[in-house]
């Protein structure tokens, strides 16, 4: 029979080792929401989260880019934003997924933008910075903005709404959720 201080240590040891782990992974990826604090570096009211976007003549089967607030970090850290997601999506509206592209690149920000639309950049050309997490320094709005692709699959009964960044600052895993809504009503036929 092993003597208490044995069996204490391999589980020890193991502990460590899984906590030496978890600390490599933690610069990486989606914010889990169990591990996550409510975070408040991001502004909340600017432009785009104190009104709806939207549009009437929507068909289904159609393609809308959404964007997102842009990361405005308030606070006096930087973060790096690991994900983005519209948390409140109606039956009728699909996520294809989230991007995030250079203002720059995009012309300026497309509040709503259907895709192949004239004004529509092609945003399968363009570099996605949201494939690895996205820095914003202390005090500063991002030149880097988030969207949402949605498909039309039905005429949504309601808005999309509810924007969530999951970012990290000082080693810590934080999450905010900002107001953001969409609009999508599909026109009627003639």
């Amino acid at each position: 029979m092993a003597s208490p201080a044995l069996s204490v240590r391999p589980r020890a040891l193991l502990l460590l080792a899984v906590l030496a782990v978890l600390a490599l992974a933690g610069g990486s990826g989606p914010v889990g929401t169990a591990e996550a604090r409510t975070g408040k570096a991001l502004a909340s009211d600017g432009m785009q989260s104190s009104g709806t976007v939207g549009n009437e003549n929507a068909r289904i089967g159609e393609v809308w880019y959404f964007a997102l607030p842009v990361p405005d970090n308030t606070s006096s850290w930087p973060i790096e934003i690991t994900d983005v997601a519209l948390t409140s999506v109606p039956a009728g509206i699909e996520v294809l997924g989230y991007g995030a592209y250079h203002l720059e690149d995009t012309g300026g920000l497309p509040l709503l933008a259907r895709d192949g639309g004239p004004h529509t950049p092609d945003f399968g050309k363009l570099k996605n910075y949201a494939l690895k997490p996205v820095k914003v320094e202390a005090g500063e709005s991002s030149d880097i903005f988030y969207l949402a692709e949605l498909k039309i699959t039905a005429p949504p009964k309601k808005t999309a709404r509810w924007c969530r960044f999951d970012y990290r600052q000082a080693g810590r895993a934080y999450s905010q959720t900002m107001d953001c809504e969409v609009d999508l009503k599909v026109a009627e036929s003639t």
